[in-house]
């Protein structure tokens, strides 16, 4: 049962065994090599689209800062030529009133009061009177326009 081992079969054994380990240490140090290599590469592909990343959303944080100005810009426009068409709109009533009065049986003046009651209900121009700013006149801002006042006022007609 016991088998003697002899020295010159023991070094075979141990030549044997070396080369085994040898050929497992050199696959393994291969492998080794190939998993730092990939490493190595995913890294610096992680490390670039990090790069790309902090691009990209700076690009995405510029692109709503600046869809922000915009619509606020449009916002700002829209609401200038809304006020443009309201005030349009009451010059039209106020030389719609004058012509009406100098020419109340003309067919062309009730066209023109019907068109400028029709754009003035679309733009939802109300039908109040204009508000007398007294502070305005006690102190005012700018030069004061007596003549432009007394015809807002009613107390003086505007030469046509």
């Amino acid at each position: 049962m016991l088998k003697f081992f002899t020295e010159k079969d023991v070094r075979k054994l141990i030549a044997r065994l070396k080369e085994e380990y040898e050929a497992v240490l050199l696959s393994h140090r291969d492998y080794v090599e190939e998993i730092k290599e990939e490493n190595r590469r995913l890294r610096a592909r992680v490390s670039f689209l990090e790069s790309e990343r902090e691009s990209v959303s700076g690009a995405l944080v510029h692109a709503v800062a600046e869809g922000e100005r915009i619509k606020s810009d449009k916002a700002r426009e829209a609401e200038n030529e809304r006020r443009e068409l309201v005030l349009l709109a009451e010059k039209c009533r106020l030389l719609s009133d004058r012509l009406t009065r100098k020419y109340p049986d003309e067919e062309d003046v009730s066209d023109f009061q019907a068109f400028t009651d029709a754009l003035r209900s679309q733009l939802g121009a109300e039908e109040e009177e204009p508000v007398f700013d007294m502070d305005a006149v006690l102190s005012p801002k700018e030069p004061l326009d007596l003549e432009q006042l007394c015809k807002d006022l009613d107390l003086m007609e505007d030469d046509v």
